[in-house]
């Protein structure tokens, strides 16, 4: 089967359209609906549900597609070794984030990204459930939390920073707790997901004692902006890594430090967060690019450690 007919079955499931396939390869859209005839021909199946409105895989389409796809990207990944291509970095790099880290930082550094590519296309799934890449097609997936050994590809881009904080209205109404012991007696607002309320751990920087502090308070939320909301209007105390304040909160005084001389963290082993790939993935230039065009917009220590 011709290898210009995978390429357009490919397209037109990642697009779900004949004319968007058509345009991307500039060439008729009734060429692309021959061409993928003939290849639904030639396997036997069909691949693709047509309708007026729009185009669906089917079953067997799907599966057909996550199998040709990496066949694709890899020799993708050959002709640009090949060929030697520098500077026109295009076509499709998919990303996956946690919702929050997608929503805060992530699309906000696409905008570098675009800058130095601008004939790149991401496509950018956020979701809190720990994916595989390797099934969802993800070339660069952002992972916050422990990583474990998968046969992945991993950079540790941080450990994550935890910061106790508050309104400055609920510290003048309240005050500062002076140990973390105290915050049994405030107001906490507390993340509870999959796994059950979270506990607070804190040690000094100096010491390996660590205190572990069962919170309680007014709300609880499977969702940390919810909660940082709720802690600018004066709620109570959140704790949470760095990347999810904005630093503009504490440089206007809207929020307030708590207990700065204490290290802390939601697990007994702090975590950290990583970038992940499959090894196939990186082989493509323009992944490796976005791989450390990531990296070096981030820095290290992360730009959004630098609360003050």
């Amino acid at each position: 089967m011709h290898l210009k007919a995978h390429r357009f079955f490919a397209m037109v499931a990642l697009k779900g359209s004949f004319s968007a396939a058509a345009r991307h390869f500039q060439v008729p859209a009734s060429s692309v609906s021959r061409f993928i005839a003939a290849l639904e021909r030639e396997v036997g199946q069909q691949l693709l549900y047509r309708s007026t409105r729009a185009v669906k895989l089917t079953d067997a389409g799907e599966r057909y597609y996550l199998q040709i796809r990496e066949v694709l990207e890899l020799l993708d990944a050959a002709d640009e070794e090949v060929s030697g291509k520098g500077g026109d970095i295009g076509g499709l790099v998919r990303i996956n984030a946690p919702v929050a880290l997608g929503h805060l930082h992530i699309v906000k550094l696409l905008n570098g990204l675009y800058l130095q590519y601008p004939e790149l296309t991401v496509e950018l799934a956020v979701t809190d459930a720990f994916i595989d890449p390797v099934q969802e097609g993800a070339d660069i997936t952002f992972r916050v939390g422990h990583l474990e050994d998968s046969g992945l590809i991993g950079r540790k881009i941080c450990d994550q920073r935890y910061v106790l904080c508050a309104s400055a209205e609920y510290v003048e109404r309240y005050g500062k707790p002076l140990s973390p012991q105290e915050l049994r007696n405030h107001s906490c607002l507390v993340y509870k997901g999959t796994g059950g309320a979270q506990r607070w751990y804190f040690r000094r920087p100096e010491s390996e004692a660590v205190e572990v502090i069962d919170v309680h308070g007014p709300l609880r939320s499977n969702n940390a902006e919810v909660l940082v909301a709720a802690a600018l209007a004066g709620r109570g105390i959140v704790f949470f890594p760095s990347w999810l304040f904005s630093k503009e909160c504490f440089r206007n005084k809207e929020l307030i430090r708590l207990l700065p001389e204490w290290d802390g963290s939601v697990e007994a082993m702090p975590s950290q967060i990583h970038l992940i790939s499959p090894e196939n993935r990186l082989r493509s230039r323009k992944v490796r690019l976005v791989w450390d065009y990531f990296l070096s917009a981030i820095g290290t220590p992360p730009y959004w450690d630098d609360l003050e």
